[in-house]
């Protein structure tokens, strides 16, 4: 929690990206250490997994069936920062990766990176320029369209909405200047 935040820092905190990719996760160091430990939580098979440990002279230590050329931890800075390069990226790889330290006979982990491997990603659609043509194009006025959906065409709540919505928050200090004023009375008038 939060003692841990103060130890150290997991960045970035959610990472989405394609399969065959490659991505990487920092871990900050603030404190003195004998090296960083990563480990993921897989929430589809609900379990804790080791990766890999590499201490500050910068020997790896993995887990087992964990492969070195998938996962490789590198330092920088002087001991102080620390980065878990994973590539080769697989949709098995999507979960919750963290790095952690050892520190009085408990582990204490990063605030987690959610890694989101999927085979495309959900890209925005292309807008693409329309050919201008020399037919005039139909076009559909406010009134046209309120009467083609009827009353509750969105061109007409909308707005209504927005409006009654700004009417009463103006409402609102007028309200409260005149409860303050209606209480100031009743004391003055309790008081002769």
């Amino acid at each position: 929690g939060f003692y841990a935040n103060l130890l150290l820092t997991q960045t970035p905190e959610h990472i989405l990206t394609q399969a065959n990719n490659k991505t990487e996760i920092l871990c900050e160091l603030k404190k003195e250490h004998t090296g960083v430990y990563w480990y993921r939580w897989s929430q589809e098979r609900q379990h804790f997994e080791f990766l890999v440990f590499s201490n500050t002279l910068g020997k790896a230590t993995y887990g087992t069936n964990v492969s070195r050329d998938k996962f490789r931890v590198h330092e920088a800075r002087s001991h102080s920062s620390y980065g878990l390069h994973i590539s080769h990226l697989h949709p098995s790889d999507t979960g919750t990766y963290y790095c952690s330290v050892s520190q009085s006979s408990q582990l204490l982990l990063g605030s987690g990176t959610r890694l989101s491997v999927v085979d495309a990603l959900p890209l925005p659609p292309k807008t693409t320029q329309t050919p201008v043509s020399k037919r005039p194009v139909p076009r559909i006025t406010k009134s046209k369209a309120a009467s083609k959906k009827g009353p509750c065409s969105p061109l007409v709540w909308i707005p209504l909405a927005a409006g009654v919505l700004l009417l009463l928050l103006g409402l609102v200090p007028t309200a409260h200047r005149l409860y303050r004023l209606r209480r100031r009375l009743w004391l003055r008038i309790h008081r002769q």
